[in-house]
């Protein structure tokens, strides 16, 4: 018994396993299993490279199957029964929500490479997608300022990250002198099907003379419908544009593009972004697919830079005790895909370029717009009351919402 033990312990040394934490059905599938299968590729590139500590990584691939509570079980099994060393998952921010007390308490890392809403700051989580200011802020000044939108639909899914990043560009547009009665605000469920009311309603919104645009939170595969029923009502990308912060690549793989041509989308990258590591990138994901057709998109490349900083920062520690690992990684830079170096901010929080991307014909985003440099990612919104005071810092001030005002960490509840 105790042989058999320490011989299963002894297996266990020799790999540094690493989890994979994301939904294989049900409604998000649509989005997430292509970021299960590029942690495989990741974790495949990094054993050839030797692994890391001269060992090698292995995979735990667990499905939480778009099942917010299960989220949390599965977190739990990776950490205290697959003995993982780090977790890379979740897409929505209720999934995200359900695992951060396990990661706490049982004191594991987490990679999170989706767009959020923010109003977080975690010890034991690395965010590697965008804040609300490196897409859903820049994507609202670019509707202004180049499509003249006065008019605002703001669409999303019911649950958090739409809800909380509708409340921040609902602040926003109005300290931009946006009339309240301008601005419309709709949900639906997760898998949401019958559009029909809702896009003869966004129709008579816009029809008020002031050019008008949605920005859209729905996510999943709620959208494939939205799209089709506003191409089947004729609202074309000139009259009412969509600007859509969870529809890439992945998701426009496989269904019918004609409606969403010209319509836009704002992400960190796109596949079409022509740089030599993008290229690079691509010839490798395709080939290891065996595919050369499957595509890239911005979770992805979050995997991309957050797998490579987390790599660094074990090899720097010289050690996957996640203390070490968690303070080791603050500072650390990665190269991203579209040109750039991206850096690992004392708020967990990293730097990105933003992108304003149009649907083409072939289901890729043609370059519409893009920042000077590179965004840092603000943890707390400068738009909302009660977060504007409130700083991140684990590195001086060992605190996920210091108020700046009282001095005391502990601001607001995270």
């Amino acid at each position: 018994m105790v042989a058999g033990g320490l011989n299963a312990a002894a297996a266990a040394e020799d790999t540094i396993k690493v989890g994979v934490l994301h939904s294989l059905s049900g409604t998000m599938a649509i989005s997430e299993t292509t970021l299960k299968d590029t942690m495989l590729f990741l974790i495949d590139e990094q054993n050839k490279k030797g692994g890391v500590l001269g060992k090698k990584l292995e995979a735990v691939v667990v499905d939480p199957a778009s099942n917010w509570p299960l989220f949390a079980e599965k977190a739990k099994e990776l950490i205290a029964q697959d003995k993982v060393s780090v977790v890379f998952g979740c897409w929505t921010s209720v999934s995200r929500k359900s695992v951060l007390p396990v990661f706490k308490e049982l004191n594991s890392i987490l990679f999170y490479p989706v767009q959020y809403e923010g109003e977080e700051s975690e010890r034991n989580v690395f965010y590697t997608g965008a804040a609300p200011n490196q897409q859903a802020i820049p994507a609202v000044d670019y509707l202004m300022k180049e499509e003249g939108v006065k008019r605002w639909v703001l669409a999303g899914t019911d649950y958090v990250y739409p809800r909380t990043t509708n409340k921040i560009l609902e602040a926003y547009l109005k300290a931009k002198g946006v009339a309240a009665d301008d601005i419309m605000i709709n949900y639906t469920p997760f898998g949401h099907s019958d559009w029909q009311t809702i896009v003869s309603d966004i129709k008579k919104f816009g029809s008020a003379g002031k050019k008008t645009a949605v920005v859209s939170t729905i996510n999943g595969d709620a959208n494939v419908p939205f799209y089709k029923e506003l191409g089947n009502q004729g609202v074309k990308a000139t009259d009412i544009p969509v600007v859509a912060f969870s529809v890439g690549e992945e998701e426009l793989a496989g269904i019918d593009t004609k409606p969403l041509v010209g319509h836009l989308a704002a992400w960190n990258y796109f596949q079409s972004i022509d740089t030599p590591e993008n290229k690079a990138f691509i010839e490798k994901w395709q080939a290891y697919t065996k595919n050369p057709k499957r595509v890239t998109n911005d979770p992805m490349e979050a995997h991309v830079i957050g797998f490579a900083m987390w790599v660094k920062a074990v090899e720097k520690a010289g050690t996957i005790d996640p203390d070490k690992v968690i303070d080791a990684l603050p500072g650390t830079e990665a190269p991203n895909l579209t040109g750039g170096t991206s850096v690992m901010l004392s708020n967990h929080h990293i730097t990105k370029p933003v992108f304003i991307g149009e649907v083409n014909e072939t289901g890729q985003f043609d370059v519409v717009w893009k920042t000077d440099g590179l965004v840092p990612g603000d943890a707390w919104s400068d738009f909302l009351d009660g977060s504007k005071d409130l700083d991140s810092d684990w590195v001086k001030l060992k605190c996920g919402n210091y108020n700046t005002k009282t001095k005391k960490c502990g601001g607001q509840a995270s």
